[in-house]
This record gives C-alpha cells, sequence and structure tokens, in this order.
C-alpha cells in the first residue's frame, strides 16, 4: 500500500472519529442547554465530515484511474469510521433539534 492511499485512509479515521465525538459533544451541550455550544460541536461535526470525505474522494478517483486499492481490515476500519461518524452527526441534529423543542415548553 502506498503512503498516499495509506494517508487517505489514516484521514477517513481520524476525521470520521473527530465526526463522532464532536456529535457526542453536541447532543451533551445540548442536554445542558447549552445551544450555540450544540451548533458550534455540529458545525464542527459536518467539516470534519468534508476532510473526511476529501480523503475518500481521494481513493474513489485512483480506483476510476484503474489503480485498485488493496482491500484490507484498516480499509473496511476506515469506512467503518466514515460511516459512523456519519450517523452520529445525522442523528446528533435531530437530538438537538428535539431538545431545543424541549426547552422552548
Amino acid at each position: 500500500m502506498d503512503d498516499k492511499t495509506m494517508q487517505a485512509i489514516m484521514g477517513l479515521i481520524m476525521y470520521g472519529g473527530d465526526a463522532k465525538s464532536n456529535a457526542v459533544e453536541a447532543i451533551q451541550a445540548a442536554k445542558a442547554s447549552d445551544f450555540s455550544m450544540a451548533d458550534e460541536k455540529l458545525e464542527a461535526a459536518k467539516e470534519s465530515l468534508v476532510k473526511a470525505h476529501q480523503s475518500q474522494t481521494e481513493m474513489l478517483t485512483k480506483e476510476a484511474q484503474g489503480e485498485s486499492t488493496e482491500i484490507t481490515l484498516l480499509t473496511v476500519h476506515s469506512q467503518d469510521h466514515l460511516m459512523t461518524g456519519i450517523a452520529f452527526t445525522d442523528l446528533a441534529k435531530e437530538i438537538v433539534d428535539l431538545y431545543k423543542v424541549i426547552d422552548k415548553k
């Protein structure tokens, strides 16, 4: 596996994990009625996902150009981090919105 591919894989792991962490922190902030912090954490999660997608796009571009990436446990693990980050961020947005509704009542 070449260095560029390894960097892309590590980008998926790192930024996907950051997105998940920020999403969880957004929920915790909303639970404490700190909605400005919750919104900041959701934005940080979104930014991390953009960076993760950039890493994934590098890998997809190589594949489209005929340079297949070796599928290893590390490759699968990186995709898992990205998908978990996406799922947590999507759910965190909904949970933060629910806390906002509850706080208004």
